[in-house]
Protein backbone atom coordinates (compact mmCIF):
# COMPACT_ATOMS: atom_id res chain seq x y z
CA UNK A 1 0.00 0.00 0.00
CA UNK A 2 1.63 3.32 -1.24
CA UNK A 3 1.83 5.63 1.75
CA UNK A 4 -0.11 8.58 -0.08
CA UNK A 5 -3.29 5.82 -0.02
CA UNK A 6 -3.10 5.75 3.52
CA UNK A 7 -5.53 8.96 3.41
CA UNK A 8 -7.89 7.29 1.47
CA UNK A 9 -8.43 4.04 3.13
CA UNK A 10 -9.80 2.61 6.81
CA UNK A 11 -7.57 -0.02 8.82
CA UNK A 12 -10.23 -2.04 9.76
CA UNK A 13 -9.73 -3.72 13.16
CA UNK A 14 -12.99 -6.41 13.56
CA UNK A 15 -12.14 -7.46 16.86
CA UNK A 16 -11.50 -4.45 18.11
CA UNK A 17 -14.29 -2.31 16.86
CA UNK A 18 -17.35 -4.78 16.82
CA UNK A 19 -15.91 -6.21 20.54
CA UNK A 20 -15.90 -2.81 22.59
CA UNK A 21 -19.75 -1.95 21.33
CA UNK A 22 -20.73 0.22 24.40
CA UNK A 23 -17.36 0.96 26.06
CA UNK A 24 -16.95 4.47 25.60
CA UNK A 25 -20.17 6.10 27.36
CA UNK A 26 -19.14 7.10 30.34
CA UNK A 27 -16.22 8.34 31.86
CA UNK A 28 -14.23 11.49 30.82
CA UNK A 29 -11.37 12.60 28.84
CA UNK A 30 -10.37 15.71 30.97
CA UNK A 31 -7.16 17.47 31.55
CA UNK A 32 -6.11 18.73 35.00
CA UNK A 33 -5.30 22.14 33.28
CA UNK A 34 -8.66 22.32 31.67
CA UNK A 35 -6.88 21.54 27.91
CA UNK A 36 -8.79 19.40 24.96
CA UNK A 37 -6.54 16.84 23.98
CA UNK A 38 -6.32 15.91 20.38
CA UNK A 39 -5.74 12.51 18.43
CA UNK A 40 -4.27 12.18 14.94
CA UNK A 41 -2.92 9.24 13.32
CA UNK A 42 -0.27 11.58 11.22
CA UNK A 43 2.61 10.72 13.51
CA UNK A 44 4.29 8.77 10.55
CA UNK A 45 3.01 11.68 8.26
CA UNK A 46 5.14 14.47 8.50
CA UNK A 47 3.37 16.70 6.31
CA UNK A 48 0.06 16.55 7.24
CA UNK A 49 1.04 16.42 10.78
CA UNK A 50 2.65 19.65 10.27
CA UNK A 51 -0.35 21.19 8.76
CA UNK A 52 -2.81 20.02 11.78
CA UNK A 53 0.09 21.73 14.71
CA UNK A 54 -0.27 24.93 12.58
CA UNK A 55 -4.44 25.24 12.61
CA UNK A 56 -4.24 23.80 16.45
CA UNK A 57 -1.68 26.98 17.26
CA UNK A 58 -3.46 28.96 15.40
CA UNK A 59 -6.68 28.42 17.10
CA UNK A 60 -4.89 28.60 20.50
CA UNK A 61 -3.79 32.09 19.72
CA UNK A 62 -6.89 32.96 18.51
CA UNK A 63 -8.99 32.64 21.52
CA UNK A 64 -8.20 32.56 25.53
CA UNK A 65 -10.80 30.02 26.89
CA UNK A 66 -9.84 26.58 25.55
CA UNK A 67 -6.10 24.84 24.44
CA UNK A 68 -5.71 22.45 22.59
CA UNK A 69 -3.35 19.85 22.91
CA UNK A 70 -1.76 17.46 20.22
CA UNK A 71 -0.89 14.18 20.48
CA UNK A 72 -0.15 11.82 17.33
CA UNK A 73 -0.06 8.19 16.81
CA UNK A 74 1.66 5.94 13.75
CA UNK A 75 -1.38 4.84 12.03
CA UNK A 76 -1.05 1.44 11.96
CA UNK A 77 -1.69 1.22 15.64
CA UNK A 78 -4.48 4.18 15.94
CA UNK A 79 -7.56 2.29 15.54
CA UNK A 80 -6.06 0.13 18.13
CA UNK A 81 -5.07 3.33 20.19
CA UNK A 82 -8.26 4.64 20.14
CA UNK A 83 -10.40 1.19 21.30
CA UNK A 84 -8.03 0.39 23.87
CA UNK A 85 -8.83 4.04 25.06
CA UNK A 86 -12.16 3.56 24.87
CA UNK A 87 -12.37 0.69 27.22
CA UNK A 88 -10.53 2.70 29.73
CA UNK A 89 -12.88 5.42 29.78
CA UNK A 90 -10.11 7.54 28.42
CA UNK A 91 -10.63 8.72 25.20
CA UNK A 92 -9.52 12.31 23.98
CA UNK A 93 -12.13 15.11 23.12
CA UNK A 94 -11.15 15.48 19.56
CA UNK A 95 -10.38 12.10 17.19
CA UNK A 96 -9.69 12.01 13.37
CA UNK A 97 -11.56 9.08 12.31
CA UNK A 98 -11.46 7.03 8.99
CA UNK A 99 -14.26 7.55 7.37
CA UNK A 100 -15.85 4.41 7.29
CA UNK A 101 -15.46 3.97 10.58
CA UNK A 102 -17.97 6.70 11.41
CA UNK A 103 -20.94 4.83 11.64
CA UNK A 104 -18.87 2.01 13.39
CA UNK A 105 -17.57 4.41 16.33
CA UNK A 106 -21.03 6.18 16.61
CA UNK A 107 -22.67 3.24 17.34
CA UNK A 108 -19.84 1.64 19.60
CA UNK A 109 -20.46 5.42 21.78
CA UNK A 110 -17.61 7.05 20.92
CA UNK A 111 -18.80 9.99 19.07
CA UNK A 112 -21.29 12.72 19.78
CA UNK A 113 -23.21 14.25 17.36
CA UNK A 114 -21.86 17.22 15.79
CA UNK A 115 -24.42 20.09 16.04
CA UNK A 116 -24.42 23.77 14.94
CA UNK A 117 -22.68 23.37 11.92
CA UNK A 118 -25.00 22.20 9.33
CA UNK A 119 -24.50 25.29 7.10
CA UNK A 120 -20.81 24.48 6.96
CA UNK A 121 -21.28 21.30 6.08
CA UNK A 122 -23.99 21.24 3.80
CA UNK A 123 -20.67 23.11 1.67
CA UNK A 124 -18.91 20.24 2.13
CA UNK A 125 -18.35 17.25 -0.70
CA UNK A 126 -21.21 14.58 0.43
CA UNK A 127 -18.39 11.80 0.69
CA UNK A 128 -16.39 14.27 3.56
CA UNK A 129 -19.52 14.28 5.78
CA UNK A 130 -19.76 11.19 8.15
CA UNK A 131 -23.34 10.48 9.01
CA UNK A 132 -25.18 7.53 11.13
CA UNK A 133 -29.08 7.28 11.33
CA UNK A 134 -29.44 11.24 9.76
CA UNK A 135 -27.10 12.48 12.70
CA UNK A 136 -23.54 14.09 11.80
CA UNK A 137 -20.49 12.47 13.34
CA UNK A 138 -17.33 13.97 11.70
CA UNK A 139 -16.50 15.92 8.75
CA UNK A 140 -13.45 15.43 6.82
CA UNK A 141 -11.45 18.63 4.87
CA UNK A 142 -10.12 16.26 1.65
CA UNK A 143 -10.76 13.82 -0.07
CA UNK A 144 -9.37 11.71 -2.32
CA UNK A 145 -10.72 9.92 -6.12
CA UNK A 146 -9.89 6.62 -8.04
CA UNK A 147 -8.38 7.40 -11.40
CA UNK A 148 -7.37 5.84 -14.72
CA UNK A 149 -3.46 7.01 -15.53
CA UNK A 150 -2.52 6.52 -19.14
CA UNK A 151 -0.07 8.69 -21.74
CA UNK A 152 -1.57 10.44 -24.39
CA UNK A 153 0.82 9.44 -26.52
CA UNK A 154 0.54 5.71 -25.44
CA UNK A 155 -3.40 5.77 -26.47
CA UNK A 156 -2.86 7.99 -29.51
CA UNK A 157 0.09 5.44 -30.98
CA UNK A 158 -2.75 2.13 -30.17
CA UNK A 159 -5.64 4.09 -31.72
CA UNK A 160 -7.26 4.20 -28.28
CA UNK A 161 -9.80 6.79 -27.51
CA UNK A 162 -9.26 9.27 -24.44
CA UNK A 163 -12.68 8.76 -22.10
CA UNK A 164 -13.90 11.90 -20.42
CA UNK A 165 -16.12 12.61 -17.84
CA UNK A 166 -18.90 13.19 -19.96
CA UNK A 167 -18.04 9.83 -22.06
CA UNK A 168 -15.71 7.43 -20.06
CA UNK A 169 -14.84 3.69 -21.06
CA UNK A 170 -17.16 1.08 -21.71
CA UNK A 171 -16.19 -2.19 -20.46
CA UNK A 172 -15.87 -3.24 -23.92
CA UNK A 173 -13.67 -0.40 -24.62
CA UNK A 174 -11.06 -0.91 -21.58
CA UNK A 175 -10.82 -4.58 -22.57
CA UNK A 176 -9.93 -3.17 -25.90
CA UNK A 177 -7.50 -0.98 -25.21
CA UNK A 178 -5.49 -3.79 -22.58
CA UNK A 179 -5.47 -5.76 -25.59
CA UNK A 180 -4.16 -3.73 -27.82
CA UNK A 181 -1.64 -2.28 -25.54
CA UNK A 182 -0.80 -6.25 -24.57
CA UNK A 183 -0.68 -6.54 -28.80
CA UNK A 184 2.26 -3.93 -28.84
CA UNK A 185 4.74 -5.95 -26.95
CA UNK A 186 5.88 -2.54 -25.38
CA UNK A 187 5.20 -3.37 -21.52
CA UNK A 188 5.17 -5.79 -18.67
CA UNK A 189 2.05 -5.30 -18.19
CA UNK A 190 -0.81 -3.75 -19.79
CA UNK A 191 -2.61 -2.95 -16.85
CA UNK A 192 -1.99 -2.81 -13.23
CA UNK A 193 -4.98 -2.69 -11.08
CA UNK A 194 -3.01 -2.95 -8.01
CA UNK A 195 -3.88 -6.22 -7.05
CA UNK A 196 -0.38 -6.63 -5.43
CA UNK A 197 -2.01 -4.12 -2.40
CA UNK A 198 -3.57 -5.65 0.74
CA UNK A 199 -5.85 -4.44 3.98
CA UNK A 200 -8.74 -1.81 3.03
CA UNK A 201 -7.67 -1.10 -0.57
CA UNK A 202 -9.37 -4.26 -1.32
CA UNK A 203 -13.13 -3.03 -0.57
CA UNK A 204 -12.17 0.51 -1.40
CA UNK A 205 -10.88 -0.14 -4.97
CA UNK A 206 -12.91 -3.25 -6.07
CA UNK A 207 -16.12 -2.95 -4.80
CA UNK A 208 -16.94 0.56 -7.04
CA UNK A 209 -16.28 -1.35 -9.97
CA UNK A 210 -19.16 -4.21 -8.51
CA UNK A 211 -21.14 -1.09 -7.60
CA UNK A 212 -20.90 -0.14 -11.66
CA UNK A 213 -22.29 -3.47 -12.64
CA UNK A 214 -25.47 -3.28 -10.27
CA UNK A 215 -24.28 -4.97 -7.23
CA UNK A 216 -22.61 -3.73 -3.94
CA UNK A 217 -21.75 -4.73 -0.68
CA UNK A 218 -25.06 -5.11 1.24
CA UNK A 219 -28.56 -4.22 0.49
CA UNK A 220 -28.67 -0.73 1.31
CA UNK A 221 -32.19 -0.32 2.16
CA UNK A 222 -32.36 -1.83 5.84
CA UNK A 223 -28.47 -2.69 6.18
CA UNK A 224 -29.51 -6.46 6.98
CA UNK A 225 -28.95 -8.18 4.56
CA UNK A 226 -26.03 -9.18 1.58
CA UNK A 227 -28.17 -11.19 -0.34
CA UNK A 228 -29.37 -10.40 -3.91
CA UNK A 229 -26.53 -7.14 -3.70
CA UNK A 230 -23.31 -9.26 -3.17
CA UNK A 231 -23.86 -12.83 -5.04
CA UNK A 232 -26.90 -11.66 -7.59
CA UNK A 233 -26.75 -11.62 -11.12
CA UNK A 234 -24.58 -7.90 -11.38
CA UNK A 235 -22.52 -9.47 -8.43
CA UNK A 236 -21.34 -12.74 -10.54
CA UNK A 237 -20.92 -10.91 -13.98
CA UNK A 238 -18.88 -8.25 -12.22
CA UNK A 239 -16.88 -11.34 -10.46
CA UNK A 240 -16.37 -13.27 -14.00
CA UNK A 241 -15.20 -9.91 -15.22
CA UNK A 242 -12.40 -9.40 -12.74
CA UNK A 243 -11.36 -12.61 -12.76
CA UNK A 244 -11.47 -12.28 -16.56
CA UNK A 245 -8.77 -9.90 -16.85
CA UNK A 246 -6.25 -11.64 -15.40
CA UNK A 247 -7.05 -14.73 -17.63
CA UNK A 248 -6.85 -12.73 -20.93
CA UNK A 249 -3.74 -11.81 -19.86
CA UNK A 250 -4.66 -7.92 -19.46
CA UNK A 251 -3.33 -8.09 -15.44
CA UNK A 252 -2.41 -9.40 -12.64
CA UNK A 253 -3.53 -11.25 -10.07
CA UNK A 254 -1.02 -9.84 -7.95
CA UNK A 255 0.80 -7.06 -9.26
CA UNK A 256 4.09 -5.24 -7.69
CA UNK A 257 3.94 -3.45 -4.75
CA UNK A 258 3.98 0.29 -6.49
CA UNK A 259 1.79 0.27 -9.05
CA UNK A 260 2.57 3.77 -9.47
CA UNK A 261 6.12 3.35 -9.49
CA UNK A 262 5.52 0.52 -11.97
CA UNK A 263 3.62 2.97 -14.60
CA UNK A 264 6.36 5.74 -14.23
CA UNK A 265 9.24 3.46 -14.96
CA UNK A 266 7.36 2.11 -18.28
CA UNK A 267 6.23 -1.54 -16.85
CA UNK A 268 2.52 -0.51 -17.47
CA UNK A 269 -0.03 0.77 -19.95
CA UNK A 270 -2.99 2.05 -17.90
CA UNK A 271 -2.93 1.88 -14.36
CA UNK A 272 -5.68 2.23 -11.70
CA UNK A 273 -4.87 4.64 -8.76
CA UNK A 274 -5.84 7.82 -7.50
CA UNK A 275 -5.85 11.45 -7.12
CA UNK A 276 -2.53 11.06 -4.69
CA UNK A 277 -0.63 9.80 -8.13
CA UNK A 278 -0.38 13.06 -10.08
CA UNK A 279 2.49 14.83 -9.10
CA UNK A 280 4.78 11.60 -9.84
CA UNK A 281 3.16 10.98 -13.34
CA UNK A 282 3.41 14.25 -13.86
CA UNK A 283 6.78 14.68 -13.12
CA UNK A 284 8.04 12.46 -15.29
CA UNK A 285 5.56 12.59 -18.03
CA UNK A 286 4.56 16.19 -17.61
CA UNK A 287 0.95 16.91 -19.91
CA UNK A 288 1.28 13.70 -21.49
CA UNK A 289 -0.03 12.18 -18.17
CA UNK A 290 -3.40 11.61 -18.33
CA UNK A 291 -6.06 11.06 -15.25
CA UNK A 292 -9.26 9.50 -17.19
CA UNK A 293 -12.55 8.69 -15.27
CA UNK A 294 -13.02 4.94 -14.29
CA UNK A 295 -14.44 2.46 -16.48
CA UNK A 296 -18.39 2.63 -17.06
CA UNK A 297 -19.49 -1.04 -16.52
CA UNK A 298 -23.05 -0.35 -17.14
CA UNK A 299 -24.39 1.78 -14.04
CA UNK A 300 -21.66 4.02 -14.65
CA UNK A 301 -18.05 4.96 -13.00
CA UNK A 302 -17.84 4.64 -9.02
CA UNK A 303 -15.22 5.56 -7.19
CA UNK A 304 -14.50 5.09 -2.94
CA UNK A 305 -16.06 7.78 -1.10
CA UNK A 306 -14.89 9.17 2.36
CA UNK A 307 -11.07 9.87 4.12
CA UNK A 308 -10.03 11.05 7.26
CA UNK A 309 -12.24 12.85 9.22
CA UNK A 310 -12.68 14.88 12.47
CA UNK A 311 -15.26 14.26 15.40
CA UNK A 312 -15.61 14.96 18.96
CA UNK A 313 -15.79 12.04 21.92
CA UNK A 314 -18.90 11.83 23.07
CA UNK A 315 -17.08 11.54 27.04
CA UNK A 316 -15.41 14.67 26.50
CA UNK A 317 -15.48 16.80 29.33
CA UNK A 318 -15.56 20.11 27.61
CA UNK A 319 -17.90 19.52 24.80
CA UNK A 320 -18.09 23.54 24.40
CA UNK A 321 -14.29 23.87 23.72
CA UNK A 322 -13.86 20.93 21.40
CA UNK A 323 -17.18 22.46 18.95
CA UNK A 324 -15.19 25.50 18.65
CA UNK A 325 -12.36 23.79 17.63
CA UNK A 326 -13.85 21.78 15.38
CA UNK A 327 -16.02 25.15 13.49
CA UNK A 328 -12.55 26.81 13.75
CA UNK A 329 -10.68 23.66 11.96
CA UNK A 330 -13.78 23.90 9.01
CA UNK A 331 -13.05 26.80 7.63
CA UNK A 332 -11.93 27.23 3.93
CA UNK A 333 -8.45 28.82 4.53
CA UNK A 334 -7.37 25.43 6.51
CA UNK A 335 -9.47 23.11 4.59
CA UNK A 336 -7.06 24.90 2.04
CA UNK A 337 -3.49 24.54 4.38
CA UNK A 338 -4.65 20.70 5.22
CA UNK A 339 -5.12 20.00 1.20
CA UNK A 340 -1.86 21.80 0.39
CA UNK A 341 -0.16 19.32 2.96
CA UNK A 342 -1.69 16.12 1.77
CA UNK A 343 -2.04 16.76 -1.73
CA UNK A 344 -5.59 15.98 -1.42
CA UNK A 345 -8.84 17.12 -3.07
CA UNK A 346 -10.15 20.10 -1.40
CA UNK A 347 -13.92 19.80 0.30
CA UNK A 348 -15.22 22.98 -0.65
CA UNK A 349 -15.17 25.34 -3.59
CA UNK A 350 -14.11 28.43 -1.69
CA UNK A 351 -10.91 26.35 -0.51
CA UNK A 352 -10.10 24.44 -3.80
CA UNK A 353 -9.78 28.17 -5.00
CA UNK A 354 -7.25 28.90 -3.10
CA UNK A 355 -5.65 25.86 -4.07
CA UNK A 356 -2.81 25.46 -7.21
CA UNK A 357 -4.60 22.91 -9.62
CA UNK A 358 -8.25 23.33 -7.83
CA UNK A 359 -9.71 25.96 -8.93
CA UNK A 360 -12.32 25.20 -11.66
CA UNK A 361 -10.59 24.78 -14.84
CA UNK A 362 -7.51 23.80 -13.63
CA UNK A 363 -5.42 20.66 -13.55
CA UNK A 364 -6.17 19.12 -10.53
CA UNK A 365 -9.62 19.87 -10.45
CA UNK A 366 -10.79 16.58 -12.56
CA UNK A 367 -10.77 14.89 -9.29
CA UNK A 368 -12.55 16.64 -7.80
CA UNK A 369 -15.29 16.34 -10.28
CA UNK A 370 -14.69 12.96 -10.47
CA UNK A 371 -15.46 12.52 -6.48
CA UNK A 372 -18.46 14.91 -6.62
CA UNK A 373 -19.91 13.03 -9.68
CA UNK A 374 -18.84 9.58 -8.98
CA UNK A 375 -18.17 8.99 -4.88
CA UNK A 376 -20.04 6.22 -3.40
CA UNK A 377 -19.75 5.98 0.50
CA UNK A 378 -18.97 2.38 1.62
CA UNK A 379 -21.89 0.61 3.51
CA UNK A 380 -22.88 2.84 6.03
CA UNK A 381 -23.08 0.28 8.72
CA UNK A 382 -21.48 -0.32 11.85
CA UNK A 383 -20.79 -4.08 10.31
CA UNK A 384 -18.58 -2.56 7.40
CA UNK A 385 -15.32 -3.77 9.21
CA UNK A 386 -16.45 -7.12 8.96
CA UNK A 387 -18.01 -6.65 5.20
CA UNK A 388 -14.47 -5.17 4.23
CA UNK A 389 -12.63 -7.58 5.42
CA UNK A 390 -15.03 -10.70 4.24
CA UNK A 391 -15.28 -9.02 0.55
CA UNK A 392 -11.52 -8.66 0.60
CA UNK A 393 -11.12 -12.55 0.87
CA UNK A 394 -13.90 -12.81 -1.42
CA UNK A 395 -12.16 -10.90 -4.22
CA UNK A 396 -8.94 -12.06 -3.49
CA UNK A 397 -9.86 -16.05 -4.04
CA UNK A 398 -12.38 -14.61 -7.31
CA UNK A 399 -9.25 -12.89 -8.88
CA UNK A 400 -7.22 -16.31 -8.49
CA UNK A 401 -9.73 -18.42 -9.35
CA UNK A 402 -12.23 -19.70 -7.17
CA UNK A 403 -15.92 -19.72 -8.46
CA UNK A 404 -17.57 -16.91 -8.40
CA UNK A 405 -21.28 -18.17 -7.16
CA UNK A 406 -19.68 -20.19 -4.30
CA UNK A 407 -17.43 -17.68 -3.24
CA UNK A 408 -19.87 -14.70 -3.34
CA UNK A 409 -22.97 -16.98 -1.57
CA UNK A 410 -20.28 -17.77 1.02
CA UNK A 411 -19.42 -14.09 1.77
CA UNK A 412 -23.50 -13.12 1.54
CA UNK A 413 -23.41 -15.93 4.50
CA UNK A 414 -20.98 -14.83 6.50
CA UNK A 415 -21.88 -10.61 6.29
CA UNK A 416 -25.63 -11.52 7.00
CA UNK A 417 -24.72 -14.09 10.35
CA UNK A 418 -22.58 -11.05 12.02
CA UNK A 419 -25.21 -8.56 10.80
CA UNK A 420 -27.79 -10.86 12.39
CA UNK A 421 -25.75 -11.76 15.30
CA UNK A 422 -25.19 -7.71 16.22
CA UNK A 423 -28.78 -7.22 16.48
CA UNK A 424 -28.56 -5.65 12.95
CA UNK A 425 -26.65 -2.71 15.22
CA UNK A 426 -29.80 -1.02 16.27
Amino acid sequence: MSKAFKVAVAVATVGALLGLAGCAKGGSSSNSDGSVTLWTHNAGNPDELKAVNQVVDSFNQSQSKVKVKVQAFPQDSYNQSVTAAAASKKLPCIMDIDGPNVPNWAWAGYLAPISGMDDTLSKFLPSTVGKFKDKIYSFGLYDVSLVMIARKSVLDENGIRVPTIQQPWTAAEYEAALAKLKASGKFEQAGDLGTGQTGEWWPYAYSPFLQSFGGDLINRSDYKTADGALNGPAAVAWANWFHGLVAKGYVSAKSGADPVADFVNGKTGIVYSGSWAAQPARDKFGDDALFLPSVDLGKGPKVGGASWQWGMSKSCSNPDGAAAFLKYLASDDNIALMAKATKTIPTTEAAAAKVPGYAAGGGNDIFRQYSKNYAVLRPVTPGYPFIATTFGKAAQDIINGADPKQTLDQAVKDIDANQKQNNYFQ
